[in-house]
C-alpha cells in the first residue's frame, strides 16, 4: 500500500535536511495519514478512507464527503474515491427525480 492520500492523491516528497554547517542529508516529506471513517449523506453508509489530515480539514470545510467528491476532480481521486463518487452523483440524480 503506497503512502498516498486518497482524497487528495498527496505522496511522498524527497528534500533535504541541512545542518548549522550546511551539511546536507536527504530525506523524504511524508504526508499526515490518517485511517478515518466518513459519512456518506446520500449513500446513508459510512465508508473508511486513509487520508491526509489537511484532506480531513477541506472535507470538513466544504460541507461533508459527498460535496468534497463532487467538487473534486478525477485525477486526483483514488479508483475506490472514484467508484464512490459515480455512486453519490447516481443516488442524487435519483433524488432529484423522485
Amino acid at each position: 500500500m503506497t503512502r498516498r492520500c486518497e482524497l487528495t492523491g498527496k505522496l511522498p516528497m524527497a528534500g533535504q535536511i541541512r545542518s548549522h554547517a550546511e551539511n546536507k542529508t536527504k530525506r523524504t516529506f511524508r504526508p499526515n495519514l490518517c485511517q478515518v471513517t466518513l459519512i456518506s449523506d446520500t449513500l446513508q453508509r459510512k465508508v473508511r478512507l486513509r487520508i491526509s489530515a489537511h484532506a480531513l480539514k477541506t472535507v470538513e470545510r466544504r460541507g461533508g464527503l459527498d460535496a468534497f467528491l463532487m467538487k473534486a476532480s478525477d485525477e486526483e481521486l483514488s479508483q475506490r474515491c472514484q467508484k464512490l463518487k459515480r455512486e453519490v452523483r447516481k443516488a442524487q440524480s435519483e433524488q432529484i427525480a423522485a
